[in-house]
């Protein structure tokens, strides 16, 4: 019965497909058809069924500015940031760029580029100061300020924050040092020695003990050539010093045939070249304000060290210190001082002893060991000596302009014994002054330009 009943089914498959093919346009076969389409709200949301949609980038409005047709091509420019301003700086050219992206990421961006294209990198950001890349390649230097922005009343397609860039370029300004004015062109106006108008440093008769006067052949103060050896937030202060002629250069042309000049900035320094220093950089930074400079000794004073006699050539600026009472000696009732020790490397807790006076420029405050540990808690603060313990206090009250943060960074170790470097001691000497009151060797370099 069953194999009877298969040629009626088959008759009746047939009927209705013909029916449907022959109805396709009919409002019937058009509901049936709408009935089994997919749904369009499942086909749009594309998270349901199959791979999620990308979303597009979100775009800043487009900008019409253009870069200057002599923009350096070695600059690195981030792709994804648009060109806002191009203004004229004070060295060169400033450019403003907007990007979405985090400022993170093109920090990462140009220090990587900067790194694999070689340039010289004298500035980069840390976490104690803001997103700032100084870098430097031959004779062009930049400057790229990173900083997030929030956007306020943003459009539809724009994001809530976005990255402000600054890059500033121009030829280098700080790495060479300028050549001391000859007599013809210094300012008539301003008086000088032997004039009654004339006030100090009054230079020692003796012209042997003045070593600003007769300059070694192999000490100059031009760019130096083994700065990538220094720390990079330290190689702007040792060129700004440099540029201030308060640095000693040794040259290589009277070791080799080369005259390449090293600054040897990981060597120790002795205690006659920093007070050279010492003094040079304080009058050179005070150099408008003769009741802040040191006087240099005459050769008529009394040596205040058994072991710096008139004849040596230092003998001007360790006297001076001296007699201002800058270093124990005999003349500030330090009776074991009567030696100096010209040739002996300079130690941390001297650095501070001699530099601190000079920077608050009043009497310091007493101090013991229990209010040095508590205010920078040195784990070996029983190690300092008793005369440079108010000196390590003071220098606490300075906050990041501190002479200690400045120079060794972060440390819960003093080493008051350690031997200073001359980068080291380089970077104490570019600013004088407290947290908010002083002046640094770059302040000082644009009065004397200006």
């Amino acid at each position: 019965m069953v194999l009877c009943k298969r040629p009626s089914v088959f008759l009746s498959l047939a009927v209705l497909l013909s029916s449907l093919t022959a109805c396709a346009s009919s409002p019937v076969a058009k509901n049936l058809e709408d009935s089994l389409a997919a749904d369009p709200k499942l086909q749009n949301n594309s998270v349901i069924f199959g791979k999620a949609k990308q979303t597009e980038p979100q775009q800043l409005p487009q900008s019409t500015v253009k870069l200057p047709a002599d923009f350096p091509a070695t600059i690195p420019l981030y792709t994804n940031a648009q060109l806002q301003e191009v203004t004229p700086s004070s060295n060169g050219v400033s450019t403003r760029w907007l990007s979405s992206d985090p400022s993170n990421i093109i920090e990462d961006f140009y220090r990587n580029q900067f790194q694999a294209n070689k340039w010289q990198i004298l500035q980069q950001p840390t976490d104690q100061q803001s997103n700032v890349f100084v870098a430097q390649q031959n004779d062009l230097q930049i400057k790229v300020s990173i900083q997030p922005k929030s956007v306020t009343n943003a459009a539809p397609n724009q994001p809530q924050t976005n990255t402000e860039l600054l890059i500033e370029y121009g030829d280098k300004v700080t790495a060479t040092a300028q050549p001391t004015p000859t007599p013809s062109e210094t300012n008539n106006n301003v008086p000088q020695t032997g004039d009654s108008q004339f006030i100090g440093p009054v230079p020692p008769v003796n012209v042997a003990s003045q070593p600003t006067s007769t300059p070694d052949a192999s000490e100059t103060t031009s760019e130096f050539s083994d700065l990538n050896k220094v720390l990079p937030e330290l190689r702007q202060h040792i060129q700004d010093l440099a540029a201030l002629g308060v640095l000693s250069v040794q040259s290589n042309a009277a070791k080799s045939n080369t005259a390449t000049n090293q600054f040897e900035p990981n060597k120790i320094i002795t205690r006659k070249e920093y007070a050279r220093w010492l003094v040079a950089a304080n009058n050179a930074m005070y150099a408008n304000n003769p009741a802040k400079q040191i006087r240099l000794a005459s050769e008529s004073a009394q040596s205040a060290f058994s072991d710096v006699p008139k004849t040596n050539p230092d003998f001007g600026q360790i006297q001076g210190l001296a007699e201002a009472g800058l270093i124990p000696s005999p003349l500030s009732g330090d009776s074991t001082e009567v030696l100096f020790r010209p040739d002996a490397p300079l130690t941390r807790e001297q650095l501070i002893l001699w530099k601190l006076p000079l920077d608050t420029r009043q009497a310091l405050p007493g101090a013991n060991l229990d209010a040095v540990k508590q205010t920078w808690g040195f784990q070996d603060v029983g190690k300092i000596d008793p005369k440079a313990l108010r000196a390590v206090l003071a220098d606490f009250q300075s906050g990041e302009q501190s002479n200690i943060r400045r120079v060794f960074g972060y440390t819960t170790l003093f080493q008051p014994k350690k031997p200073v470097t001359r980068a080291e001691a380089a970077a104490a000497l570019w600013y004088f002054g407290t947290q908010g009151d002083g002046v640094s060797a770059s302040d000082a370099l644009k009065l004397k330009r200006s």
